[in-house]
């Protein structure tokens, strides 16, 4: 649907058009990389990005392809030392098409000032479209439009109609076609010193008239990929393949105002593809037998709307159709083909280079919206992480403990992936990187492991892969913890926390910090888990579990010690962010702010001043307070109690504005955390982190980096912060929990959810009513508790709920 242009009160560099469209107006080469990471399209399976293809690789585009789970790992010279890095492989890229007068240059926006340039994000559909005007002498222009897709229907497919219009005179015009093997990883700057040349044995030739072909190899994991496109203009066309190229070319004559069309069909393969027997004989044969533009498009088309139809939030105004778009670009890495796929949460989706494509704990907030929509998908993304438990487990063993270490970064194979240099854009110094530490990443799995099963019912996983991820992760927590006589209680020592300015105590001569609340109270929620789940499990698998952990019969009882002795470090009244918190230096924030027009990056500031951020009380995201952000206040009390401390709400409101007057938000999650606790802690402030969070690619906050791809943590984030934070949805004893909190200016809103076996349930809020509706069927009624009520809905029933104010 399309509408009337809308004064916008945010200065964006894009123009919004009602709920169903995204555009940008006009060339502007400054932000160009933005532009492509936000009109990236994808189906789970491959994506890319939203650049023009009559540009190649340069300061200005980035036309990458990128297949989910393609990884290929290589060895660089930096800073005199030897360095491996495992990178998801930029593919050989199928955009190419060019054009110019016969005689003349090839167009592009940089070398020809163009009198239109228009782009147009359809969400709907998926499909990008352009319009670009190119003058051609003093008196006649060419008006190139372009419509392109990445099949949703059948994931190896992508098509690109080009259509030529001349005006004011006949333009005799040469157009080039071409699948480019001559692509590098070069996407983010700050890697340029790495290697990124994964390509190799690449060649080209010809399958048929009309459709050529491109094969390579990564390499060293060596996965094969094969490429076919098909080339349709009603004109003859003939093949120049060159090196590490396939080409395409044909002719037009175009008479004014005659429009000439060309369609590009595209297949891809890799080696990691069941039911082929080789990548290139799979490509060209799906090329081949690829129906048209149209047909693509309708089929394309009819599978968005299925989609839309069981993950679409209903929420009025500009947040609801950024949120559309956030929803979009969620599903375009994470589709119901991924469910087939052995692949991860990639952190910057299948947008770009950054983080080099690798798995951070960034499932976190992803899969709780997944798993009340697509809970195949969720199921998927966390088999992943069981068939790297062996990896995990090994890790742990390296460090002399047992049970399940999982990688702050995971890559294909399930080893550390973090990287242990990182370059300072700021002052140009490779500096140790010590994010390894970050060992919550375990609790993170772990606790996706039981969201999802609370929310699908999927006895049969809980039971299976991920009880033994579960009680592995507890193994590690109960082997970390380590007794302290002085204090009288558990500490784990050594780790980082979410927040990453903090990786060592000052002028310490090794990294790691002494327990981290977040980390502490995560461990040991961990541990209760896995308690539960150990005492539920039917005897025989219980036994079963019990031989191939070799769990000893000590160790749960130990879990149980463990989960109620471990030390969380206070000061002046609110919870420490580590031990010794409180001894750092205050920050002069009034000082930087005026210094600097930016401070969220503080580490890389402090740094290039000669300081480090480790002496000061200065954050660079939620720490503690993501605590408030994966568990209730129920819950979060119910955890302190029993690690034997005392949390109320004036405590936790305390540490809540300790936190918040002391953190510089240099990760786009951290506004997303905050607006969801200061829902419930201060409302009248969370709307301004809601709008953070909301803002953060597209208005691209933090300085550039969207431009290297998407934040996909933080636009999932934004989805369940309407589906779960707003309502205080849990899924918990077989039932929905909910307690709503009214946010002025998210006040009416809705959505439907697939929870049990029930499909399409639909939630709806709006002046102080909650309406559930749960569709026809055979199943049992939904017990839906609001606060000290109990309601079952049936099958084909509605509850209209007042809320209490």
């Amino acid at each position: 649907m399309t509408g009337p242009a809308w004064e916008h009160p945010w200065e964006y560099p894009w123009e919004y058009v009602w709920e169903y469209v995204w555009e940008y107006d006009g060339y502007r080469p400054a932000e160009e990389r933005l532009r492509e990471s936000l009109c990236t399209l994808g189906n789970g399976y491959f994506a890319t990005r939203g650049a023009l293809p009559e540009c190649t690789a340069d300061d200005v585009h980035y036309p990458g392809t990128y297949a989910a789970g393609c990884y290929n790992r290589l060895t660089s010279e930096v800073a005199g030392r030897r360095i491996e890095n495992e990178d998801m492989v930029n593919l050989p890229n199928w955009l190419p098409l060019r054009f110019r007068p016969t005689g003349g240059d090839w167009l592009t926006p940089d070398t020809v000032p163009v009198t239109e340039h228009h782009q147009v994000l359809h969400l709907d559909p998926g499909l990008l479209e352009r319009r670009t005007r190119y003058p051609i002498g003093p008196d006649a222009t060419l008006l190139v439009r372009q419509v392109r897709l990445v099949h949703l229907a059948d994931p190896h497919l992508a098509a690109l109609r080009t259509e030529f219009t001349a005006e004011g005179h006949t333009v005799e015009l040469d157009v080039e076609a071409a699948l480019d093997g001559r692509v590098t990883n070069s996407g983010v700057a700050r890697y340029r010193d790495l290697d990124g040349r994964h390509l190799s044995h690449i060649e080209a030739g010809t399958s048929a008239p009309g459709t050529v072909w491109l094969r390579c190899r990564t390499r060293v994991s060596d996965i094969g990929c094969g490429l076919a496109a098909r080339l349709t203009a009603g004109v003859p066309v003939t093949h120049a393949n060159e090196a590490h190229r396939a080409v395409q070319r044909l002719r037009l004559s175009l008479p004014p105002g005659r429009t000439a069309t060309v369609d590009k069909t595209v297949a891809l393969h890799t080696s990691r593809d069941p039911a082929i027997s080789d990548p290139l004989r799979a490509a060209v044969d799906r090329a081949g037998a690829a129906p048209g533009f149209d047909e693509l498009r309708e089929t394309h088309r009819a599978t968005w709307e299925q989609l839309w139809r069981r993950t679409a939030l209903d929420v009025p105004g500009e947040a609801g159709s950024i949120l559309r778009l956030h929803l979009f670009h969620v599903l375009q890495t994470l589709s119901p083909h991924t469910a087939d796929l052995d692949v991860g949460v990639p952190a910057r989706g299948l947008h770009g280079e950054a983080y080099r494509g690798h798995v951070f704990w960034d499932e976190l907030f992803v899969l709780p919206y997944l798993n009340l929509h697509l809970p195949e998908v969720s199921r998927a993304l966390l088999r992943y992480r069981h068939r790297r438990l062996d990896a995990a487990c090994h890790a742990a063993r390296d460090l002399g403990r047992g049970g399940a270490l999982y990688p702050w970064q995971s890559g294909s194979d399930g080893r550390e992936e973090t990287q242990q240099l990182h370059l300072n854009p700021r002052s140009g110094r490779w500096l140790p990187d010590h994010s390894r530490l970050q060992h919550h990443v375990g609790s993170a799995v772990a606790y996706n492991v039981w969201q999802y099963c609370e929310a699908t019912g999927d006895i049969e996983f809980l039971h299976g892969e991920g009880a033994e991820v579960l009680l592995q992760i507890a193994r590690f927590w109960g082997q970390s913890a380590t007794w302290d006589d002085h204090l009288g209680r558990y500490r784990i020592r050594g780790v980082v926390g979410p927040d990453e300015y903090h990786d060592a105590y000052p002028g310490a001569d090794r990294p790691g910090l002494d327990d981290n609340a977040y980390t502490n109270v995560t461990a040991a929620w961990v541990l209760i888990r896995a308690l539960e789940l150990l005492h539920g499990l039917p005897e025989p698998r219980r036994r079963e579990l019990t031989e191939l952990t070799g769990l000893g019969e000590d160790e749960p009882d130990r879990w149980t010690e463990v989960s109620r002795r471990l030390h969380i470090p206070f000061h002046d009244g609110v919870i420490s962010q580590f031990d010794g918190y409180g001894d750092l230096a205050e920050l002069d924030w009034a000082g930087y702010r005026g210094r600097y027009d930016d401070i969220r990056r503080l580490d890389r500031i402090l740094e290039a001043e000669g300081d480090t951020v480790n002496r000061y009380k200065a954050s660079k995201q939620a720490d503690v307070l993501m605590l408030g952000y994966l568990f209730s206040p129920l819950e979060l009390r119910a955890l302190f109690q029993q690690l034997g401390y005392h949390l109320d709400e004036h405590i936790w409101l305390a540490t809540v504005d300790h936190y918040l007057h002391r953190t510089s938000h240099g990760s786009t999650l951290s506004g997303l955390v905050h607006g969801w606790i200061l829902a419930r802690a201060r409302r009248s402030d969370a709307w301004s982190f809601v709008q953070e969070a909301l803002r953060g690619d597209i208005a691209d906050l933090q300085g550039g980096t969207t431009g290297e791809g998407i934040h996909l943590g933080a636009m999932a984030g934004t989805l369940d912060l309407v589906q779960r934070g707003l309502t205080g949805l849990e899924s918990r004893a077989g039932g929905l929990c909910l307690d709503p909190v009214p946010l002025p200016e998210l006040s009416s809103y809705g959505f439907g959810i697939r929870y049990r076996g029930h499909w399409g349930v639909r939630l709806r809020l709006r002046s102080g009513l909650l309406e559930i509706a749960v569709p026809d069927s055979g199943r049992s009624p939904i017990d839906v508790r609001l606060r000290d009520r109990v309601i079952p809905v049936g099958p084909g029933e509605t509850a209209r709920l007042v809320l209490p104010d």
